[in-house]
């Protein structure tokens, strides 16, 4: 007999989640955020992932803007949940809507806790150089990402590693955790582990003022910024095109040879001073551009050295 879950979340991250759920178990009701203005103009509302996704479903779909009300506690008991699963969801849960099922609320969490706790794991494990980071499914409590460990897992972050790249791999590695977690929630089986005391790191919600590339750094940090900002918001730095002085977000990098002032183009290839060592740039994108690669950019932009980016 397949549980009855209240599946909640918001970005498309949460989707793979939602998608292997609704294959196993009755989704009786799905919570996301309300939409917001955007599309070209800024105008237009635009509906989440997970509420698209719903659409799909047929399942009855809620966007509270609070959930700390005595109608929105009613209407989420209503549902006579065995069970809720949170992924992205963006809104905090207050202690009556966690007592509300039977078994209690679940969370799956982009990084292993007690690791980076918070708003952008993602981001953070990839700027602080971590080894590796992963997803864990944890049941929730009224702190922040402090809920007992029922299981997780792991995977290595390289200086190939971009936050689009990662956040794919963990949003698909999260849902067969889920899916295996919520089968043994099912069966009683589901097993649950204190969070350690050592360890806690948090995990701040990204500034867009940190995506400024500052050359004066060494070149695995500012490669680990370029990486943890692709694509969103986008590391950018300044470079003199056409005449004028325009905004140019980089997108992937490497690490490569070479030295001089911190910002200077050293080469025909796009390749960087930093304060050591140096980067290439392999993809990158003009404001109000498509992204491209650097050899189709070279192609259309006629780069006199000595240039430096700023």
């Amino acid at each position: 007999m397949s549980l009855r879950l209240v599946f909640m979340g918001t970005p498309q991250f949460a989707v793979p989640t939602l998608r292997v759920l609704h294959d196993e178990h009755e989704i009786v009701a799905i919570y996301t955020r309300a939409p917001k203005p955007g599309g070209r103009r800024g105008l237009e509302l635009q509906p989440t992932h997970v509420e698209l996704e719903a659409r799909h479903f047929g399942i009855p779909l809620k966007t509270p803007s609070t959930l700390r009300t005595p109608e929105a506690l009613d209407e989420f008991r209503a549902f006579h949940a065995d069970a809720a699963v949170v992924v992205a969801y963006g809104m905090i849960l207050p202690k009556p809507i966690l007592d509300a099922t039977k078994l209690g609320c679940f969370n799956l969490h982009a990084s292993l806790l007690p690791r980076w706790r918070g708003a952008a794991p993602i981001e953070r494990a990839i700027m602080s150089g971590d080894a590796e980071t992963g997803v864990t499914v944890m049941k929730m409590n009224v702190g922040l990402d402090t809920g007992d460990i029922a299981s997780a897992e792991s995977v290595e972050i390289t200086d190939e590693t971009t936050e689009v790249r990662l956040r794919s791999y963990l949003a698909g590695a999260g849902a067969r955790l889920m899916r295996d977690a919520m089968r043994a929630l099912e069966r009683g089986t589901l097993q649950f582990t204190p969070q350690p005391s050592e360890g806690v790191t948090y995990a701040a919600k990204i500034n867009k003022a940190e995506a400024r590339v500052v050359w004066n750094k060494p070149a695995g940090e500012i490669l680990r910024q370029i990486h943890a900002f692709s694509p969103f918001p986008g590391a950018w730095c300044e470079m003199s095109l056409d005449g004028s002085t325009q905004r140019v977000k980089i997108l992937l990098c490497e690490i490569a040879e070479g030295s001089g002032a911190p910002g200077a183009v050293l080469d025909d290839r796009l390749t960087i001073a930093c304060q050591q060592g140096a980067i290439r740039v392999l993809e990158l994108q003009r404001a109000g551009k498509q992204p491209m690669k650097a050899e189709e950019f070279l192609r259309g932009t006629q780069l006199k050295l000595p240039v430096r980016l700023s």
